[in-house]
């Protein structure tokens, strides 16, 4: 049990590392490819929020790399100094994108909602999931006692579900991005198929995520019914 669930995490941990490492290239080779129009990502966002009439939306600046995103709680874009400060068709892209979540929230976007709702779930389930694995893989395997394995499916059924439910989220954000930076002509030509680009690589990171969570979870029910019949 523990060993096959091992090979899917290496297997998935190493297909998530070359999507990593791809989203890295990509934001090296778009970080040199400056916008015509100048602008920095902070501006861009600016814009992008003031198109959609949402004034009450904070952007700052916050530290490390790719390590933009929207707080709804406090209705705050973070982007990082590459982002806030760039004039690339990187920047704009990232931080169109995450204007995009805050276009979401303010129009109650059912997905965003129901992700939001689901955050103090899955950090419960992140923190206790690890101690039931530990039981379970004891119990199950030496005692055939199911009740841990069940609630680790569960918890692990949280963390999995959060995942799924978080793709949708990014795709619309990305796609609100893009039809504002080529309705407001923020970028156009190469600029905004780099843009695009750059943010499908971004949503694969996710893809990868869940495709590893989805097929875990499908492991784990698996070896459980298989051990009833």
């Amino acid at each position: 049990m523990y060993m096959g669930l091992m090979i899917i995490s290496v297997i998935f941990a190493g297909i998530g590392w070359l999507v990593q490492n791809q989203l890295k290239s990509k934001f090296r080779q778009y970080n040199q490819v400056g916008l015509s129009n100048g602008l920095s990502g902070r501006e861009i966002a600016q814009k992008m929020l003031e198109h959609h009439g949402l004034y009450d939306v904070q952007i700052v600046q916050v530290q490390g790399t790719l390590s933009d995103h929207y707080n709804p709680q406090t209705k705050t874009v973070s982007l990082s100094p590459e982002i806030y400060q760039g004039r690339s068709v990187m920047a704009a892209a990232v931080a169109a994108h995450e204007c995009g979540h805050a276009v979401q929230h303010a129009e109650a976007y059912s997905m965003l909602q129901l992700r939001s709702q689901l955050v103090p779930l899955v950090q419960i389930s992140a923190n206790l999931q690890q101690y039931f694995f530990l039981f379970a893989f004891s119990f199950f395997a030496y005692m055939q006692n199911p009740i841990f394995i069940i609630i680790a499916i569960a918890l692990f059924g949280i963390t999995t579900a959060f995942s799924v439910v978080t793709l949708p989220v990014e795709f619309d954000a990305s796609n609100r991005a893009m039809k504002w930076l080529e309705q407001s002509g923020m970028a156009r030509g190469v600029e905004y198929d780099g843009a695009k680009d750059a943010l499908k690589w971004a949503a694969m990171t996710y893809v990868t995520a869940a495709l590893a969570a989805i097929t875990q979870l499908l492991y784990l029910v698996w070896l459980f019914v298989g051990s009833r019949d």
